[in-house]
C-alpha cells in the first residue's frame, strides 16, 4: 500500500511505524510540505496519516481507504468531502502524559510557583518566613477536582488526582456508563450537572472534544459559578472556553487562576504565535503552555505502534480499532 504521512510529530518514530505490520509498504513522508504538493501525492495514496484533511486533499485522494489521525482530535478532518467508504481512525496514548501536566500546573498555581520563580530571578525572596503577609499556598489533597468529560484524558486525570488525595466528580454525556476499574469518582452527572460541578470544585479540568455543542461551553455565566479561589485547567481546545469571559474573570480575581495549554488560534492555521487576543501574558495567575501537555515520548511511541498495527489490519482485511466514522 502507498502511505502518505503529513504530520511532523511522528517523523522521529519511523521505526515504530514500520514495526507491527507497518513495514513492507511504500511510505512517503511529506511533513511540512505545501498543501498543493500533498494534494498531488495523495492521488495514488491508500492511507493518509496526519491531523488535517482539507476538501482539496479529500477530492484528490480518490483511491484512499483510510485516514489515520495521529492523535485524538478529528476537528480538522473534512469528513463530508471524503470519498464513500473511507474510514477515519484516531489514536490516544496521551492520557497519562496530560494527567501529569494537569497535576503539575494545578500545583504551580496553588503554590504560586510562577510568581515565586520570577521574583527569585530578580533576586527577591517572597516568603512567609520573611513576610507574614505573604499568602500561603495549598495542597491538592483534600480538595475537589471537577472533570468535564471522562474519556481517556478525563479518567487519567481522575486517577492521578485521586492518588494525591483529591476527591473527584465529573460530568459526561452518558453518566450511567461504567467506569474503568480503579477510577474513583464521587459523583458523575450528565451535561445538566455542569453548573453544580463548577460551583463545587476547587480545580476544574476541561477534557471534552471541540464540537458545535462544546464551543463556548464555559462562558461568563459558567465562570461566575466558580469559587473565587478555584482553578481552571484547559487541556482540550481553546474555543470551548470563551476568551473574553475568561480573561475578565482572571483579571478581576473572580476565579483564582487558570492553566491554559490550548488556545483560540494556532500557528499551523495561520493564527500567529500568540494564540490569544487578550493579554493573558500580563497576569500572574495564569500558566501558559503551547499545547504540549501530551507531547512525550511515551505518547508518540504508543501512537506510532498503534497506527502501524491498524495499517496491518487494513492490509489483511481485519477489523480496525478506534474507528471514528466511515464516510458515506
Amino acid at each position: 500500500m502507498r502511505i502518505v504521512l503529513t504530520n511532523p510529530l511522528l517523523i522521529p518514530f519511523r521505526d515504530e511505524l514500520t514495526r507491527n505490520g507497518g513495514d513492507g509498504h511504500d511510505w512517503e513522508f511529506l511533513a511540512g510540505r505545501p498543501d498543493d504538493e500533498v494534494v498531488d501525492r495523495l492521488r495514488e495514496a491508500d492511507v493518509l496519516v496526519g491531523s488535517r484533511v482539507t476538501p482539496a486533499m479529500a477530492a484528490a485522494a480518490r483511491r484512499l481507504r483510510l485516514v489515520h489521525v495521529n492523535g485524538a482530535g478529528v476537528d480538522r478532518i473534512a469528513f463530508d468531502a471524503l470519498a464513500p467508504g473511507v474510514i477515519v481512525c484516531n489514536t490516544f496514548h496521551h492520557g497519562s502524559s496530560i494527567a501529569e501536566h494537569v497535576v503539575m500546573v494545578a500545583l504551580m498555581l496553588s503554590r504560586r510557583v510562577r510568581r515565586a520563580d520570577a521574583l527569585m530571578r530578580e533576586g527577591r525572596w517572597e516568603s512567609v518566613a520573611l513576610d507574614p503577609a505573604v499568602p500561603l499556598g495549598d495542597t491538592l489533597a483534600g480538595r475537589t477536582v471537577g472533570v468535564i468529560g471522562l474519556g481517556e484524558i478525563g479518567t487519567a486525570v481522575v486517577r492521578a488526582t485521586t492518588a494525591l488525595g483529591m476527591r473527584a466528580r465529573a460530568v459526561r454525556r452518558t453518566p450511567g456508563a461504567p467506569l474503568p476499574e480503579g477510577v474513583r469518582v464521587d459523583r458523575v452527572d450528565g451535561d445538566d450537572g455542569l453548573p453544580d460541578l463548577l460551583a463545587g470544585s476547587d480545580v476544574v479540568v476541561v477534557t471534552v472534544p471541540l464540537s458545535a455543542a462544546t464551543t463556548g461551553l464555559i462562558g461568563a455565566p459558567e465562570l461566575a459559578l466558580m469559587r473565587p479561589d478555584a482553578l481552571l485547567v484547559n487541556v482540550a481546545r481553546g474555543p470551548i472556553v470563551d476568551e473574553e469571559a475568561l480573561y475578565d474573570a482572571l483579571a478581576s480575581g473572580s476565579i483564582g487562576g487558570a492553566a491554559l495549554d490550548v488556545w483560540w488560534s494556532h500557528p499551523n492555521d495561520g493564527g500567529g504565535a500568540r494564540g490569544y487576543t487578550r493579554p493573558f501574558d500580563t497576569l500572574d495567575n495564569v500558566v501558559m503552555t503551547p499545547h504540549h501537555s501530551g507531547h512525550t515520548r511515551t505518547t508518540f511511541a504508543g501512537r506510532a505502534a498503534e497506527i502501524a498495527a491498524n495499517i496491518a489490519r487494513l492490509d489483511e482485511g481485519r477489523p480496525l480499532v478506534n474507528i471514528v466514522t466511515a464516510s458515506r
